[in-house]
């Protein structure tokens, strides 16, 4: 077993300083500051908007790296990671909004506003990267202000929405989308990691919440996670209230059995295991040509979404990470044979072994679709978190062994 879990630890290892490496010889704006994300399969900007969302990842997974391995900390991470929470914090925030922490979805090169979302996740990112680029520069004013978003986060999610300029219309039914409370959660352990009980307190009770929030996605006697559900935990009518996203509900697995894992649940980690974990793996597992299918209707209609049956990058990222965290705690051999499952498909397809980094679209069967690195929705982010993580959680399972 040891040997085993050493070859994917030398290649995990590998490949996290081959995708590191692209992103540094590639995405830094030096003229302007921040990153280019649109990146071709050599490397080559073949478009200079600037995505917030994507900016605060990479300051952050910069700023987690810079911060907690070795081989990581270098001058040139640390600046990069300061150069883009300085672009953040200049140009983020809309000044024509009426909010002032909302935050544009897109900017142009130099900073100016090109488009605005009326969702929560280009804050939700801002938080991240203010929140972790705070923990590395000592910089108490960040960590304040990645609060005082958080604060207003909270309360376009749970008190008024009008805010990010979404007016309520008569037909349009309230929806309670998996991604919100998932964000919120994954917020809250930011914020709290290793900050102390009075910190940890203050969100333990938005944390309950959002875990509530994600567990009203289990549906039809369990059978299924549901992507969007009635603001009261019961199923929508219509396409929107069949969709399964796989690896959506992996990722929410994970972020479950991490939760519980913090707060002594054994019930919410079995939970995370058994439905967000397995059932979305059994559904969404393409028995023919291997890899998860992006989304799937609960009632075998066609989906709508016309990616539906491509392979993406980022949810066998998450399928990597929440299987390889459930099995480091259970040792559920199950669960390490879908880890090798995952791992086994998703290196030998998605890896780009001549240039670096990783293709994030594939057909079906398994052949590159879409060969740039990164775009509006590809950054540095899910596949340097998840290579970051498995190799964490690969170390501490070897040193068990010792």
């Amino acid at each position: 077993m040891s040997t085993k879990l050493e070859q994917y630890r030398v290649r995990i290892r590998t490949e996290l300083d081959r995708v590191v490496d692209f992103w540094l010889k590639y995405s830094h704006d030096t003229q302007y500051g921040g990153f280019f994300t649109c990146l071709g399969k050599e490397g080559k900007i073949y478009d200079e908007l600037k995505y917030v969302w994507l900016q605060g990842r990479q300051v952050w997974m910069y700023c987690r790296l810079y911060r907690t391995m070795e081989r990581f900390r270098k001058p040139e991470i640390l600046e990069a990671a300061k150069s883009g929470g300085m672009f953040l914090q200049r140009f983020a925030r809309v000044p024509s909004s009426s909010n002032p922490w909302k935050c544009a979805f897109c900017l142009t090169r130099d900073g100016k506003p090109v488009k605005v979302q009326r969702t929560i996740f280009s804050e939700c990112f801002y938080i991240m990267a203010m929140d972790e680029l705070s923990r590395v520069t000592e910089d108490k004013d960040m960590q304040a202000e990645a609060e005082q978003m958080m604060s207003q986060l909270i309360h376009w999610v749970r008190v008024d929405s009008s805010g990010l300029g979404r007016p309520q219309l008569p037909g349009d039914t309230p929806v309670n989308s998996m991604a919100v409370p998932m964000m919120l959660l994954c917020l809250v352990q930011q914020l709290t990691e290793e900050r102390g009980q009075e910190v940890a307190e203050k969100y333990r009770e938005v944390g309950d919440w959002c875990v509530k929030q994600i567990l009203q996605h289990v549906q039809r006697g369990g059978t299924a996670i549901l992507e969007s559900v009635t603001t009261e935990g019961k199923e929508l009518p219509g396409c929107q209230g069949r969709l399964q996203n796989p690896g959506h509900a992996l990722e929410a697995g994970w972020f479950l059995f991490q939760y519980g894992g913090l707060h002594g649940d054994q019930a919410l980690q079995q939970t995370a295991v058994d439905k967000f974990m397995e059932v979305p793996f059994l559904s969404g597992w393409d028995k023919e040509h291997g890899g998860l299918l992006y989304f799937l209707d609960v009632d075998d209609y066609c989906p709508t979404q016309l990616e539906w049956s491509m392979k993406l990058w980022w949810p066998h990222c998450e399928a990597l990470i929440a299987y390889l965290m459930a099995y480091s705690q259970t040792k559920d051999s199950a669960l390490l044979e879908r880890f090798s499952a995952v791992y086994n498909y998703t290196f030998s397809h998605f890896s780009d072994p001549e240039n670096g980094e990783w293709f994030g679209y594939l057909t079906q069967e398994g052949k590159v679709a879409l060969d740039f690195k990164g775009g509006p929705f590809k950054g540095f982010f899910h596949v340097p978190r998840c290579l970051y993580m498995c190799e964490q959680i690969l170390d501490r399972l070897l040193d068990e062994q010792i």
